[in-house]
């Protein structure tokens, strides 16, 4: 290591113990972080400033960035926004740029789970974009949670890989208080029945829905008990590796999901709808970042 990496190592370090996360702090770690990121990485794209994986550069996405898994689902987040233009399609990463209130405001696919999802957030912040809400679909684990309902998290269950290796497992995948005050106020206003609480994520889909099939059932049907009986809400991919990353750079970021069915219900013989329009989901992530921008201008 150089000695201007060890210099924005350790300033990086300071800013990380200091409370105050103010926009002059918020700069200028951006600034280090860059710094250290250009004398550490490799240049895969030649000088260009475009991002190896998104395929964006600087001035082509927003502060604020909803994100999706699914690369189909862009333009019909994107149809919300003004003047909503394509800006990169490379692998399962689709950029839309459009405005909000006034403000650039993007939204990018990340594909599925969470080793893709951190590979969106980390590009997407070297380019200038601070503020994240993922966009998706879920499946209810409690009760109390049907297909139809929105969920928002307030923190995410790190049964996943990506995170590890970010954070030591001891540390919290927790979504910003900013991010989930601002889509609490917009599933108000919207009159969403909506959940607000802890979901789960995993790396394998099966692993959640055919358990009994794996040769780790055991694990898998005692830690699935144990989310049950700690009130997790919901089971998604995405969210413990988006939080944690977020954390590690300084971003912002929050989840809310669309709930397409709860397999609780379904083993109990309870009423189970299996919805699949995700529009008030969508409608609440635009609505969140319209809350977001105004109260964003408040404090400046």
């Amino acid at each position: 290591m150089s000695n201007r990496q060890e210099k924005c190592t350790s300033y990086l370090i300071w800013l990380n113990s200091r409370e105050s996360r103010g926009e002059a702090q918020r700069a200028v770690k951006l600034l280090c972080f860059f710094v250290f990121k250009e004398l550490s990485m490799s240049d895969y794209m030649n000088g260009t400033g475009i991002q190896y994986h998104l395929h964006v550069k600087k001035g082509d996405v927003g502060r604020y960035v909803i994100l999706p898994g699914d690369p189909k689902r862009v333009p019909l987040i994107a149809k919300y926004l003004e003047d909503a233009h394509l800006v990169a399609d490379n692998r399962e990463y689709v950029t839309y740029t459009g405005v909000l209130l006034g403000e650039k405001v993007s939204v990018t696919s990340t594909g599925i789970g969470g080793a893709s999802a951190a590979i969106a957030v980390e590009e997407l912040f070297k380019v200038g974009s601070d503020t994240f809400i993922r966009m998706g679909t879920c499946g209810g684990i409690k009760l109390s949670v049907m297909g139809g309902d929105v969920v928002i998290a307030t923190g995410a269950v790190r049964a996943e890989g990506t995170s590890r290796e970010y954070a030591p497992i001891e540390f919290p995948a927790v979504a910003d208080f900013s991010v989930v005050e601002a889509m609490k106020r917009a599933s108000e206003k919207m009159n969403v029945k909506s959940h607000i609480g802890v979901v789960q994520c995993k790396d394998s889909f099966y692993g959640q829905h055919e358990p009994d099939l794996m040769p780790v059932s055991y694990e898998l049907n005692n830690k699935w008990e144990a989310w049950k009986r700690l009130g997790v809400l919901a089971s998604e991919m995405e969210s413990a590796a988006i939080f944690t990353v977020a954390s590690y750079l300084g971003a912002r970021a929050g989840s809310c999901f669309f709930v397409v069915a709860n397999q609780e219900r379904e083993k109990l013989g309870m009423d189970n709808p299996k919805l699949h329009d995700t529009d008030s989901a969508i409608r609440l992530a635009i609505e969140s970042v319209k809350e977001l921008i105004i109260a964003d201008r408040a404090l400046s």
